[in-house]
């Protein structure tokens, strides 16, 4: 079945008899047992919610796993995921990572036992130097955010592989439409559902896709326990935002095209960070491992003043954390996502007072190709 009708149909369970083409929210704390020792395979909603169970199959079947698991953030799927580690265990972390993550292994995963290495996973070797006889997991961003690097995710499944080790995917950015990191080898793959799942800036979510049911089993146990399940009204409107999936990715991902073409011919901009690009460094993987690029960018503006000035007038764009909505939304990274990165870390990485991230709505693309030029030049945005 093509990837669009699946973004459409979710999965072909259903769970009432009225013939609603809308999945019902099941808006229940607990459910009624018909006898002793007996269930309708619901109890209690942070074990399972019938509206939730539905999103679940929905984005196991767009990932190619054996379940997924919904939670009420991407953060707190990535620390259930943690769970599952313990007290001297060791992971390799890509460190161009979103801010959160780094955030909760530095802060959080560290006070709890964990040991950490960050290190460039564009290239294997540098993970390969890493690996000890406590490390348990490699967990990687592709693209990563917010420079955009792209790491071989097959490449790095092999060493894992070689080495019994788990590969952890975050897809955020490009989600199952555009790339399938369990088909390529990954173990386990998250997302931020509040992003490109969701897409309309309106909600939180996050998941875990595994591809052994053992695993998953095991990480539901860690999500009933923990308890940070995903709300039934919550699971509604992912379901609802999953459907129109396909379709905004690729007018995002054509408009992020221009842009990033555009950008990439202005003197104040130094530099573009953009994976579609024949110039970046990881397009050829790109090519091979992805079905798009995605409608991510970052940039380099000439000076913290142009920076600082397209932030204040952009008038379209709107100056906000976050990404993968209908609107577009630029970002200073080093203010807000990476705020938490020590500075001599985060400069290291390239993101300092000149970067600017920028998620792709869907406006017309000359629409925001003109509010970046009268932000960038100055003058009247003719919109």
């Amino acid at each position: 079945m093509d990837f669009s009708t699946l973004c459409v149909h979710g999965c072909s369970k259903r769970y009432d008899t009225t013939g609603s083409v809308s999945v019902p929210i099941f808006q229940s704390a607990t459910f009624v047992h018909p006898g002793v020792g007996l269930s309708t395979g619901f109890d209690y909603s942070r074990a399972q919610n019938p509206t939730r169970e539905y999103l679940e199959q929905t984005v196991a079947n767009l990932e190619g796993g054996a379940d997924a698991i919904a939670f009420s953030s991407g953060m707190a799927a990535i620390t259930t995921l943690m769970e599952i580690f313990s007290p001297g265990d060791h992971i390799i972390a890509t460190d161009d990572l979103y801010g959160g993550s780094h955030r909760l292994f530095s802060h959080i995963s560290k006070k709890n036992g964990l040991t950490f290495d960050f290190v460039d996973t564009t290239d294997v070797q540098n993970i390969k130097k890493c690996i000890r006889n406590e490390t348990r997991a490699v967990f990687i961003e592709t693209p990563t955010n917010p420079m955009m690097h792209v790491t071989d995710i097959a490449a790095v499944s092999k060493l894992c592989r070689e080495n019994s080790l788990l590969l952890v995917v975050d897809n955020t950015f490009l989600t199952p439409y555009f790339q399938r990191p369990l088909q390529l080898g990954a173990d386990i793959v998250v997302h931020s559902g509040t992003k490109y799942l969701g897409g309309h800036n309106d909600t939180l979510a996050g998941f875990i896709v595994v591809s052994d049911a053992a695993l998953a089993e095991r990480l539901r146990f860690l999500s009933k326990t923990t308890g940070a399940c995903l709300s039934p009204f919550d699971s509604w409107l992912l379901i609802r935002g999953i459907k129109t999936l396909a379709v905004r990715l690729e007018r995002q991902q054509q408009t992020a095209f221009r842009i990033a073409e555009w950008l990439s011919k202005q003197d104040k901009i130094r530099k573009v960070h953009y994976p579609g690009l024949p110039s970046h460094p990881g397009y050829e993987i790109s090519k091979k491992q992805t079905s798009g690029f995605g409608a991510m960018l970052s940039f380099e503006t000439d000076s913290k003043e142009t920076a600082h000035r397209i932030l204040e007038r952009v008038s379209i764009i709107q100056y906000a954390e976050s990404l993968g909505g209908v609107e577009s939304l630029i970002t200073y990274p080093m203010l807000q996502t990476h705020a938490d990165i020590p500075q001599q870390e985060r400069e290291a990485r390239g993101i300092g007072e000149c970067l600017l991230r920028l998620s792709v709505g869907l406006e017309a693309a000359d629409d925001l190709i003109e509010d970046l030029r009268q932000a960038i030049y100055g003058g009247k945005a003719n919109v």
